[in-house]
C-alpha cells in the first residue's frame, strides 16, 4: 500500500468520528491519550496561539521566524484548504503521508484503548479533532522538532491543544464567534482563551477590547505570567504598500525593525507580523534579545497564509480571503481599499450557515458592486437563496449561483470587462480552498477567455 494511500486511510478513520463541530469541554480525554503515550508533547518548546482572527496568519508568521532562526519547527493549524496533511507542518512543509501514517499506527492501540474506557463511562468516543491533536504531537516528538506552534481548535482552556503548556501564549484579536460554545460577549469569550495561559508563560497579546485586556490581564497575573501589549510594549509604526505585499516597521520588546518586507497585503496582517515577532522574540530571547536581521528577512519573506487574501488568478484579478465571520470581513473591506487599486469588487459568497451570515453579508455586500452568491460544498452551507436576500436588503445587484464553479466563471466574466474590475472570494474557509483548488485546476492565472 502506499504511503498516499495510508494517509488518506487515516483521514477516512478521522472522518468516521464525530466532526470539529462536535465541541465539548473535556481535555482529559485527549490527555489521557497522551499520558498513555508517554506525553510527547512535553518533548519539545510550544508556543499557543488563540484569538478569533488572524491565530492562523499569527501562527505561520511565528513558524517562519522560528525556522529561519535555525530550529526545527511543527505547525499545527485548522482547517485545512485543500487536504488534511496541511495542518500538520514540518519545517514549513506539510507532513509526508508516510511519517502521519505512521503516526496513526503508533497511536491506534492506545485509542480503541481510550474509546473503551469511554464507552464504560457512557461517554462518547474521542472526536476529529481530538484525535488530530494527538497524531500531530506524535508526529511532531518522532519528526523530532525543537519547537511547536499550535494553533488552537476552539476557545482555549478545554480545547485538546491546551493539553500542551506553552512556554508563549499569544493572543490574536478576540471578539464574538461562536457564541453558543464560548460566550455570548468578548469577556465570556476572553476567559475560555485565556486557559491557555500557563504558569510563568510569557503573554503577547494583540490589541483588544477593554473587556478582553483585563481578562488577559487578570489571567496573566493569576499565572505569575509576563503580558505584553500591542501598543504598550510593542507595536506596527509603520507601514506602507510594496509590490506583492507591504514594508513595515516594528516597535519589538527587544528592538525596533525597519522596512520589513512582508509579503502579506492588508493592514491586519502587518498586525498580525507584529504579534508574531513579539512572540518569536519572547520564545528565542526571553524578550531581551532582538532578532538577527537575516532572521527577519528570510522569516517574513517567506511567510505564507494560503486562503489569507491569496492571489490565485490574474486578467482578471482574482483574490480568495476566507472573511467567515464579521471581523474577519471587516479586515478584508479594509485591504481591498489599502491595499488594491479597483474601482469595483465582484463578491463570490458562499457561507456557513451556523455562522453570522447576516454580519458577513452586510460587511461585504456594501462594498462589492456586484454579489455572485453560492455555497461551499457541505451540508453546513447557507442556501444561496438566502444569502441573495439579505444582499437584496442591501441595494447591491446580486444572482444566484448553483455552485463555485459557476459562481466564479460569472464573476470573471464579468470583471474582464473592464481593468478597472476584480474579484473576491470569501465567507468560508472550505469555500477558499474549493476556489484554491478550482484555480489551479483552471489555471486562472494563464487569463480569462470567453
Amino acid at each position: 500500500m502506499s504511503d498516499r494511500t495510508r494517509a488518506d486511510a487515516v483521514y477516512a478513520a478521522l472522518l468516521e468520528r464525530q466532526g470539529e463541530r462536535w465541541v465539548q469541554p473535556r481535555v482529559e480525554r485527549t490527555r489521557r491519550v497522551l499520558e498513555l503515550l508517554d506525553d510527547p508533547q512535553r518533548t519539545y518548546r510550544v508556543v499557543h496561539v488563540t484569538g478569533t482572527n488572524g491565530k492562523t496568519s499569527t501562527s505561520r508568521i511565528i513558524e517562519s521566524l522560528v525556522r529561519a532562526h535555525g530550529l526545527r519547527t511543527g505547525l499545527f493549524t485548522s482547517p485545512h484548504l485543500e487536504r488534511f496533511t496541511e495542518r500538520v507542518m514540518i519545517d514549513g512543509e506539510p507532513i509526508a503521508d508516510g511519517a502521519i501514517a505512521d503516526a496513526w499506527d503508533e497511536i491506534a492501540p492506545i485509542v480503541d484503548l481510550v474509546d473503551a474506557e469511554l464507552a464504560a463511562s457512557d461517554e462518547a468516543p474521542l472526536t476529529f479533532f481530538e484525535l488530530l491533536t494527538v497524531l500531530a504531537f506524535v508526529a511532531f516528538a518522532d519528526a523530532p522538532v525543537d519547537v511547536a506552534v499550535v494553533e488552537v481548535g476552539m476557545g482555549g482552556a478545554w480545547d485538546s491543544t491546551n493539553t500542551a503548556d506553552g512556554d508563549v501564549a499569544v493572543f490574536a484579536p478576540i471578539d464574538i464567534d461562536h457564541a453558543d460554545r464560548l460566550g455570548e460577549t468578548i469577556a465570556e469569550i476572553a476567559a475560555v482563551k485565556a486557559g491557555i495561559i500557563k504558569p510563568s508563560a510569557a503573554v503577547v497579546s494583540a490589541q483588544q477590547d477593554a473587556a478582553a485586556a483585563s481578562v488577559l490581564s487578570d489571567a496573566a497575573r493569576r499565572a505569575s505570567a509576563t503580558l505584553a501589549t500591542e501598543g504598550e510594549q510593542f507595536g506596527l509604526l509603520d507601514q506602507k504598500l510594496a509590490v506583492g505585499g507591504q514594508l513595515i516597521t516594528v516597535r519589538g520588546l527587544a528592538g525596533t525593525y525597519p522596512e520589513l518586507y512582508l509579503p502579506l497585503y492588508g493592514a491586519h496582517q502587518g498586525h498580525n507580523a507584529a504579534l508574531a515577532i513579539a512572540a518569536a522574540e519572547s520564545l528565542i530571547g526571553g524578550a531581551s534579545q532582538a532578532l538577527a536581521d537575516d532572521v527577519l528577512a528570510d522569516g517574513l519573506g517567506n511567510a505564507t497564509s494560503p486562503g489569507r487574501l491569496q492571489l490565485v488568478g490574474v486578467a482578471p484579478t482574482v483574490l480568495v480571503d476566507s472573511a467567515h465571520n464579521p471581523h474577519g470581513a471587516r479586515a478584508l473591506v479594509t485591504a481591498l481599499g489599502d491595499s488594491f487599486d479597483f474601482d469595483d469588487w465582484g463578491l463570490v459568497l458562499g457561507a456557513f450557515g451556523d455562522k453570522d451570515v447576516a454580519g458577513i453579508v452586510g460587511t461585504l455586500a456594501p462594498a462589492a458592486a456586484h454579489v455572485f452568491a453560492t455555497a461551499p460544498e457541505s451540508e453546513r452551507a447557507e442556501d444561496p437563496d438566502a444569502i441573495a436576500d439579505l444582499v437584496d436588503q442591501i441595494g447591491t445587484p446580486v444572482t444566484v449561483h448553483r455552485d463555485l464553479a459557476e459562481a466564479a466563471d460569472a464573476a470573471r466574466a464579468w470583471a474582464a470587462a473592464s481593468d478597472r474590475r476584480a474579484v473576491i472570494i470569501a465567507g468560508s474557509v472550505v469555500l477558499a480552498g474549493e476556489a484554491v483548488a478550482l484555480s489551479a485546476a483552471e489555471d486562472w492565472k494563464a487569463g480569462y477567455n470567453e
